[in-house]
């Protein structure tokens, strides 16, 4: 788990808790350095991994007899670190942490922060972790995946492959309360290209949600994102809803989790329900105050027996047997159809209650976990044309990207005003390396930017509107979080206007007529 910079497998709900600050007090008290001193060092570096090796190799002698630390007692401390709650636990996080740096020698002390801080930048991948306990227990890396794909705790199918080698893997099985990767679609062209592709589709509601993974065991719910997060305790409201409305004793069911609006009890965007998936406090008011719909589409496990060989039109009157829907908690709407007009009315009518488009899926395909499978599932969704906006601030890269610009804030103008607002913040479409003579690096986007910024405040910084770049994007979503009032969703660089000025950008009317017509699509 160290090996790729985690603690904790994907389903465990601990966390760390270590801020940049905390991070920071603990390399003083460990160094003797001032946090003063720290912070210059970590904004010249941009890696806090190296401002400690830094201050490490100027530690006093008397700190040499430390204690000589081994991978088991970093991460027993690591585990204790992550149980301090409550009254005092900072300090004694603080404690914990600077006890390990005293320990450590420069180069351990570097590695040990970024381990703490999650950064740990080596570059393994989970691929090189499957690849590499294949080859230290001389199994099969496509075993390695597959009993991953079940657990998702490499430690666990490391040591599954040690003890019990090939037939070992093979016989891992899922378990309630450890999640699963779930199966992925892959895009189609148009509505036609999807339904063509199979000779039993079905369509459903691309719900512009949070993806589910819910496992119920009695009476206990654990719930999961589509990336494995366990997000149960932001979600009191849906367990309630699973332990009055899910009629088996032990199950793993698949949906989507909406926000609804409390007056029109209208779908609502992601970014609306993305306030609850990462809040940590008050989760009774945003209960109360983002209520929530959840649609059901699939079930893998049922009492003991998993479902993933099964067909989807079984599996899905597994999942109709076994729930009592309400107007909360419901199993997706089906179309069963090759008709394109039929299909098609289906599709308006999904983009018309605010969703994303819809889901084509293969009646006849199995569950296969963790990755897209050619012939299963097929989405289809609107093509938005392209904006062209300015680039109104930035956030300086740390590590690998130390001394670059980074996450790139969009704006649109208002003519109105001679305002630029924001409407966005991008990162992918950039490269770290210039791979051919088009590609745009961070480099080279820090240079065409450094001469405009206005101002800086600690890693943050202000740009002047000069230089305008096309965007490409999901979606244009109502949000809160920018000056706009708009908020584009997955936004992707894909070049620079060099031949327009600031005063060509897009205008707010524009990102209005835009938002309006994608409903309408």
């Amino acid at each position: 788990m160290l090996s790729n910079g985690r603690v904790f497998p994907d389903y465990e709900s601990a966390e760390l808790g270590i801020a940049t600050q905390l991070a920071i007090k603990s390399i003083s008290k460990a160094t003797g350095a001032t946090q003063k001193e720290i912070g210059k060092k970590f904004t010249s570096l941009g890696d806090l991994g190296l401002v400690v090796e830094h201050f490490a190799s100027d530690k006093k002698q008397a700190t040499l007899g430390s204690e000589h630390l081994t991978v088991e007692k970093v991460f027993k401390v690591i585990q204790e670190i992550a149980k301090q709650t409550g009254k005092g636990s900072q300090e004694r996080k603080l404690s914990l942490i600077s006890s390990l740096i005293t320990s450590a020698t420069p180069l351990e002390a570097k590695y040990l922060i970024r381990t703490l801080l999650q950064q740990l930048r080596v570059g393994i991948a989970e691929g090189v972790i499957r690849d590499s306990i294949a080859k230290a227990f001389g199994v099969s890396p496509q075993s390695v995946e597959r009993a991953w794909n079940m657990k998702s705790d490499f430690s666990e199918i490391a040591l599954v492959a040690k003890k019990h080698g090939e037939d070992g893997l093979k016989k891992v099985k899922l378990e309630i309360g450890k999640s699963v990767q779930v199966l992925l679609a892959e895009k189609s062209p148009d509505l036609k290209t999807a339904l063509d592709s199979f000779d039993n589709p079905a369509v459903e509601w691309k719900m512009d949600g949070m993806r589910c993974q819910i496992h119920k065991q009695g009476n206990k719910v654990l719930i999961f994102t589509r990336r494995l997060e366990n997000v149960t305790h932001q979600f009191p409201d849906l367990v309630k809803l699973v332990q009055k409305y899910v009629k088996s004793e032990e199950c793993i069911i698949e949906g989507e989790t909406i926000a609804i609006d409390k007056k029109t009890h209208r779908p609502l965007p992601f970014q609306v329900l993305s306030q609850r998936i990462q809040r940590k406090h008050e989760i009774g008011r945003m209960v109360n105050e983002i209520p929530i719909q959840i649609n059901l589409f699939d079930v893998i496990y049922v009492n003991g027996k998993q479902l993933f060989g099964e067909p989807l039109k079984y599996r899905r009157k597994i999942l109709e047997r076994i729930i009592k829907p309400s107007d909360e908690f419901r199993i997706i709407g089906q179309l069963v159809t090759k008709d394109l007009k039929k299909a098609e009315k289906f599709y308006k009518e999904a983009l018309k209650n605010n969703q994303e488009g819809v889901m084509v899926k293969n009646l006849d395909a199995i569950y296969i976990p963790g990755r897209n499978v050619a012939g299963g599932w097929l989405k289809v969704k609107p093509t938005m044309e392209n904006l062209d906006l300015a680039i109104v601030g930035a956030t300086w890269g740390t590590g690998k990207r130390s001394g670059w610009l980074t996450s790139f804030v969009l704006a649109v103008r208002d003519p109105d005003t001679n305002r630029f607002l924001e409407c966005g913040m991008m990162s992918t479409g950039i490269k770290e390396k210039k791979e051919n003579d088009t590609d745009v690096t961070y480099e080279s986007m820090t240079k065409m930017l450094k001469p405009f910024i206005e101002k800086t405040e600690g890693g943050i910084v202000r740009i002047k509107p000069k230089i305008v770049i096309e965007v490409a994007y999901e979606e244009i979503q109502k949000s809160q979080n920018y000056s706009s009032g708009f908020g584009l969703r997955f936004p992707r660089f894909v070049r620079i206007r060099n031949e327009k000025s600031e005063r060509e950008s897009e205008t707010m009317e524009r990102i209005q007529k835009m938002y309006d017509m994608q409903k309408k699509v």
